[in-house]
């Protein structure tokens, strides 16, 4: 399923991409005067193929849940059982996502991909476990690479039934108590760059935990001396179920031609994966925000993605994803209904 999906992979097309430059120098406004809009327009024309691009509607949360192994290494003061917790505060609606998506008209969906605690059935809920909880990767391989492999099969099984159920943009959300472990350690092994620049405070850590923390990162790489040639192995060594899972996601996405919303610093951390599957779907990912967290920007530096918002959240589940589908929604927007200089008679300079 992973390489059906990466071979459906294609490049933006030019020549939409084109018909949108030259769209947007013909509306009543200053070229260039939108900004970041106007790239961000131009590249979903190129993702559909055609200008406009259809307006991004039905939009749909997948948040990932999954325990993480590191967690025995003491990098977080929360307990593991949360995570089974919040996924229960999930599909009851209570949770700041469930918030921020009735505001956008979103529907969230929870996928158990390696949480720890059997979850009972729910509506809302997909178990598609491939193993409870992680393996510490301080001393091994948080999963092995047929796991790694069907938790990235769970994020693309994923993307494509919401998109056959009428989703016309995806919006990434994750959950799992020390997950930002391994993010930073994704983050590092395909950029390069060392544990003290991605590693961050997760869920507000003090200064010696984050110490700590960073150097759990730095055995970790030490240990495995992940690959970036061979994504699924990095997934494997230094991942996560969930991160997994988002870069299948991502892929289903791009393979569908339709845009993803990438969140924050555990996102992005899948995101890279994604590219390391298949460069060109990138151009099927819109950052949602900044993660205050310092690896989100490494990694969307990466990407070559400029976030869309900026307000200093940390706090995952797909929030800051979920905030930014309006701007995504306004930016096509501007393509269908604002009027050219000819047709509303405005003189241009």
């Amino acid at each position: 399923m992973i390489d059906q999906t990466v071979a459906a992979i294609r490049p933006l097309d030019e020549a939409a991409m084109t018909a949108a430059r030259e769209l947007h120098a013909r509306l009543t406004k200053p070229a260039g005067s939108l900004g970041e809009l106007e790239g961000l327009s131009i590249r979903l024309a190129g993702l559909a193929g055609t200008c406009p691009p259809p307006i991004p509607e039905r939009p749909a949360v997948a948040v990932f849940a999954g325990d993480h192994g590191v967690h025995a290494q003491r990098v977080t003061p929360w307990p593991q059982e949360v995570t089974a917790q919040m996924v229960a505060n999930f599909l009851a609606g209570g949770a700041v996502v469930n918030a921020f998506a009735r505001e956008a008209r979103a529907a969230v969906t929870v996928v158990d991909v390696a949480v720890a605690a059997a979850l009972a059935p729910a509506d809302g809920l997909v178990v598609a476990k491939v193993r409870p909880g992680t393996g510490d990767i301080t001393t091994g391989p948080a999963l092995t690479r047929d796991e790694a492999a069907a938790a990235v099969e769970a994020g693309i099984v994923t993307a494509n039934a919401l998109l056959d159920a009428g989703a016309g943009i995806l919006v990434t959300g994750d959950m799992g108590i020390a997950n930002t472990t391994p993010a930073a350690a994704l983050i590092a092994a395909f950029t390069g760059a060392p544990a003290d620049r991605v590693t961050g405070r997760g869920t507000g850590i003090d200064d010696a935990m984050l110490a700590h923390k960073t150097s759990v990162v730095a055995a970790a790489l030490e240990r495995h001396r992940p690959d970036r040639g061979d994504p699924l192995g990095v997934l494997a060594t230094v991942g996560g179920g969930e991160h997994a899972a988002i870069a299948g996601f991502i892929l289903g996405a791009a393979a569908r031609r339709v845009p993803v919303v990438v969140d924050g610093v555990i996102a992005v951390s899948g995101a890279l994966a994604a590219a390391a599957f298949a460069p060109d779907a990138v151009g099927a990912m819109i950052a949602g925000h900044r993660s205050a967290e310092p690896g989100a920007s490494v990694a969307l530096a990466h990407l070559g993605l400029t976030p869309l918002v900026d307000l200093g959240l940390r706090l995952g589940e797909g929030t800051g994803a979920v905030l930014a589908l309006p701007i995504v929604a306004s930016a096509v927007r501007v393509l269908h209904e604002v009027a050219t200089f000819d047709s509303a008679g405005v003189s241009e300079k």
